[in-house]
């Protein structure tokens, strides 16, 4: 795997624990999980910019969101015992999608 993938996958992993870490700071109320917050969306950000020297910015972010943003529906089920519906299911599902059509088809980025 390039290591602009690496970075990219480092960053949506920093991401989704960062938004993890939000639900559980209750509106910043509560410091270590407040503190996780602001570290993991700074190291977040950092990675995603080591994976712009070599990525076009609408592609990482189009898969760092969308990736974070089916991961974290999944640890709030998990985690928080958030339900979700079948249209938001089917959206993310598009959302996989997507990120699947860009990887494989597109000749934006290098693979």
């Amino acid at each position: 795997m390039p290591i602009h993938y690496v970075y990219l996958c480092l960053a949506i992993l920093a991401e989704t624990v960062g938004t993890t870490a939000l639900q559980a700071s209750q509106q910043f109320t509560r410091l270590w999980p407040s503190v996780i917050v602001v570290v993991a969306y700074a190291l977040s950000f950092w990675l995603m910019a080591l994976a712009l020297k070599v990525m076009p910015v609408g592609i990482v972010y189009a898969i760092w969101s969308g990736l974070g943003i089916v991961f974290i529906a999944a640890i709030g089920f998990v985690l928080f015992g958030q339900r979700l519906d079948a249209p938001a299911l089917l959206g993310m599902a598009l959302i996989i999608a997507g990120i699947l059509v860009i990887h494989l088809f597109s000749g934006t980025t290098p693979h």
